[in-house]
């Protein structure tokens, strides 16, 4: 076709027959026929890009109930993924002496006290009768009693299952390899741990590190429930199936009590259900799931 005459008046100003994009194709002679040559138009007489037709870009429809800066987050990976690099880290078994229990359903058919004793005991007070306590076997077997840490009157009550090896040597919740995820998540929700109260159910080691027994949650729930009488979060979190059960008082599984607030018997405070950092040091397929529960810790804080 040929060029129209304002096209034409351009490339002869220019001195140019005709304008071949430099990585054009070299044409083949064909003794059939010949194609022109294919032209390029030059830009000062392109049309303007606001005069083009734009397609709609796709926009996929960000979850309901998630804020404008919580929608512009990955959904791949866990901001703490590269928050400990594995080379500073100690072997697993330097954390754990025994096996990690798996993550799967169990009746602790546990009835929580709110009160043997304790309920008008001050800080220092239930303190002392924790490092004293002898009301089950764990005492026996004990170094050092694990109490709490952290801020204690903080908005965010992190509760775990049972002290460690680390924990029972230290007196002090999450301080092996478990705490310093534990850290890297807090972190990620704009929270230090000076900033939270972190405790466990049982202020014992079990031996070996099994799981905790009903006689053992039992003689020492209370201790716990006064600890949170004291902090009075707005939000608590358990951390694993054993905290969950015994502070719920249920046998469900932590896949149907996550993604959702529990109330928490004679406190009006939301309880969220996660995994505990050493079940995903050796699960981390489910790190994203345990953002996605941070993410909500983070909202109930902020009020929406």
């Amino acid at each position: 076709m040929p060029l129209d005459a304002r096209r034409q008046a351009c490339l002869d100003a220019m001195d140019i027959d005709v304008w071949v994009p430099r990585d054009a194709p070299v044409a083949t002679a064909s003794p059939q026929a010949s194609t022109p040559e294919p032209v390029r138009v030059p830009e000062a007489i392109a049309p303007a890009a606001s005069a083009l037709p734009r397609s709609k870009p796709s926009v996929s429809p960000a979850p309901q109930g998630l804020a404008s800066a919580e929608r512009r987050e990955p959904e791949t990976d866990a901001p703490w993924d590269n928050a400990m690099p594995s080379d500073d880290l100690p072997p697993l078994d330097a954390y754990l002496d025994g096996p990690i229990p798996d993550d799967d359903d169990v009746d602790h058919d546990v009835d929580l006290p709110l009160d043997f004793g304790v309920s008008q005991l001050g800080w220092e007070a239930l303190a002392d009768r924790v490092a004293a306590c002898t009301r089950c076997d764990l005492h026996k077997t004990r170094t050092n009693t694990v109490f709490g840490v952290g801020d204690r009157k903080a908005r965010l009550m992190i509760v775990g299952e049972a002290p460690g090896w680390d924990e029972d040597v230290q007196g002090e919740p999450f301080v092996g390899r478990a705490g310093m995820l534990l850290n890297a998540m807090l972190k990620a929700i704009g929270l230090e741990r000076e900033q939270v109260y972190i405790a466990n159910v049982l202020k014992c080691r079990p031996p070996n590190n099994r799981d905790p027994q009903a006689p053992e949650v039992a003689a020492c729930s209370g201790y716990l429930w006064r600890q949170v009488q004291l902090v009075q979060p707005t939000v608590l979190v358990a951390l694993g199936r054993h905290a969950a059960h015994s502070l719920l008082e249920t046998s469900e599984s932590l896949a149907r009590l996550r993604g959702r607030s529990h109330a928490l018997r004679d406190f009006e405070l939301p309880v969220v259900v996660t995994y505990h950092p050493a079940y995903l040091l050796r699960t981390p397929a489910d790190k994203r799931k345990a953002w996605d529960d941070l993410r909500y810790v983070r909202r109930l804080l902020q009020g929406r």
